[in-house]
């Protein structure tokens, strides 16, 4: 990768959910669920065409648990499981990426934020411009010069550094997971 390529890295569970949610009550000729599918395809192909990224993957959580279970036993214990209209679209969603040829990464006992972080870091420090796609502010903590949050919540705000500290009043992105545990 030369340093004037750009890499977008899609969180896909969040993608999958903003979609889910956005779109609601769409159904095929069978009357199974298909708005998460459409919402994800129509978000991704107007990131394409906007950002025309040289490069791209989208990594996925896996169902089960995962090694921060193993330290903290109550880790999103009051989570809601994902529902099961959009569980039923995940692997057309996955599908449909494959079709694109996007690489889709998955680990078990990692969630698609330790994936994404873990590509992100290594791009950037091989000079790689890094765009993370979500929705997830833990992901500011990984913002610096080489690496962006492109927020799907805010118009695709880019978060750089300065972003940060302007939205979260003079924190900088090393201060995002203090600040996150202490706001709850």
């Amino acid at each position: 990768m030369t340093k004037k390529e750009k890499l977008f890295l899609i969180d896909g569970n969040s993608y999958c959910y903003r979609a889910f949610y956005a779109i609601k009550e769409l159904k095929d000729s069978r009357g199974r669920p298909t708005n998460a599918v459409y919402g994800f395809i129509l978000m991704f192909k107007k990131l394409l065409e906007k950002e025309k990224p040289a490069y791209l993957a989208v990594a996925f959580d896996m169902k089960g648990p995962t090694f921060r279970h193993e330290q903290f036993e109550d880790y999103k214990v009051h989570r809601k499981p994902m529902p099961d209209d959009l569980v039923s679209q995940m692997g057309l969603i996955k599908e449909a990426l494959s079709a694109y040829k996007v690489p889709i990464f998955e680990k078990q006992g990692f969630e698609a934020d330790d994936i994404l972080a873990t590509i992100a870091k290594k791009a950037s420090l091989e000079g790689t411009d890094v765009y993370i796609v979500t929705g997830d502010k833990d992901m500011l903590q990984i913002v610096d010069e080489k690496i962006k949050v492109y927020s799907t919540h805010k118009d695709d705000l880019i978060y750089d550094s300065q972003a940060v500290v302007d939205r979260f009043s003079g924190l900088g992105p090393k201060n995002i997971t203090d600040f996150i545990a202490l706001a709850g």
